[in-house]
């Protein structure tokens, strides 16, 4: 089976409902968003919103599609535009991130969210944005990444959204568009939990935990290496590098990777970059860098 997304029809309009009918018994009951947003940049700290899909189902199972454009304040850059098609002319004339703070925050708050690469991309950045206003952001209450889910599986390269919707019978139409993106990831997290059910036989907290931190050193001939195996930044190992990202391997955020750390506790991130921290001045640098 092919499954078609396109911006506004009635295939994104009816994701919700779809992926409810394949849902597994851990998300009964829950508001589930899929999450995925258009931006002027790839920089976290610095880039802003320009357009911000939520797709999915609330906690009775009604559907939820919501898309909005963004102002943010600022000029788009080419690049950004030839990626996703929305142009200053497109949301010059809307309100900025403010207008639409507090309907955001009624949504993700609680829920359990979708995404590709959300959990280091779009909730970093949408974080930002509420900060930006003074405000504390929305906690959802739980991440499921899919790019999260896809190498703990060890599906093979290539993992971007595209390549892993083709490979898994979804056509992705408008792509980068946001909505057509957050549809995209949802129904992809379905087709995961289904071809690769053992895995998901846990809680949504027990989830989470395994995606991001990884099972128990027994487990890990199935999950893949554990952080004693993963090649050391630092002199001491206590930074480790797992494909192209750093995870901390001592302390209480073990096995959580810096750039997440970053936004639940900058001031960890302060003293990791001190001496006191990681001793090691070149790999102080390269977080440093990483986080920039």
């Amino acid at each position: 089976m092919i499954l078609t997304l396109a911006r506004y029809n009635s295939d994104v309009q009816g994701v919700g409902t779809f992926a409810r009918c394949m849902a597994q018994n851990f998300l009964d009951g829950e508001r589930v968003l899929a999450l995925d947003l258009e931006t002027t940049g790839v920089s976290t700290n610095d880039d802003r919103i320009v357009q911000i899909a939520l797709i999915g189902s609330s906690e009775d199972g009604g559907q939820i599609s919501y898309e909005n454009l963004v102002n943010p304040r600022r000029s788009i850059p080419m690049q950004a535009s030839n990626v996703h098609g929305i142009y200053d002319s497109d949301v010059r004339s809307l309100g900025d991130f403010s207008i639409l703070a507090d309907e955001i925050y009624e949504q993700i708050e609680g829920a359990v969210i979708i995404g590709h690469n959300v959990r280091q991309f779009d909730l970093p950045l949408l974080n930002n944005e509420f900060r930006r206003l003074g405000r504390l952001p929305p906690s959802p209450k739980v991440v499921l990444d899919t790019l999260e889910i896809v190498r703990r599986v060890k599906l093979p390269r290539p993992h971007n959204l595209g390549a892993l919707c083709r490979k898994h019978g979804i056509s992705l139409e408008n792509a980068h568009t946001a909505a057509a993106d957050a549809a995209a990831s949802l129904l992809l997290f379905w087709r995961l939990t289904v071809d690769h059910s053992p895995y998901f036989r846990k809680s949504l907290e027990e989830l989470e935990r395994w995606l991001v931190h990884g099972d128990s050193r027994s487990d890990e001939s199935n999950l893949g290496r554990g952080l004693e195996d993963l090649d050391m930044l630092d002199t001491l190992g206590k930074i480790r590098i797992d494909d192209g990202h750093y995870v901390l391997a001592f302390g209480r955020h073990k096995g959580r990777h810096v750039s997440e750390i970053q936004n639940i506790d900058p001031k960890y991130i302060s003293w990791l970059l001190s001496p006191k921290g990681i001793e090691d001045e070149d790999a102080r640098e390269a977080l440093r860098d990483s986080l920039n």
